[in-house]
């Protein structure tokens, strides 16, 4: 019974967890989608979409875990931008 118990905990928490990013994805990118416009647009020789590509392919060095800056850290709103500067 107690096993039980703590699945149903888990699996409770676990779908909440992932509600919680999935809204916060939802918001992130309504809050963005008007920047994004403007840098494609502004995307004359198509560099940003070689740079996502390239940042897309796996990168067996980028693996060690260091602490990355503040624009291309994986959880800034902004790391889609760190190109333009």
């Amino acid at each position: 019974m107690q096993t039980l118990a703590l699945q149903l905990t888990t699996t409770l928490v676990d779908d909440a967890l992932a509600l919680v990013k999935g809204f916060g994805r939802a918001i992130l990118s309504l809050a963005m989608a008007p920047i994004e416009r403007i840098a494609r647009a502004c995307d004359v020789a198509g560099v940003l979409e070689q740079r996502r590509a390239d940042r897309r392919a796996p990168h067996p060095a980028a693996a060690s875990g260091g602490r990355c800056k503040s624009r291309n850290c994986r959880w800034s709103p902004f790391r889609g931008l760190s190109e333009l500067t």
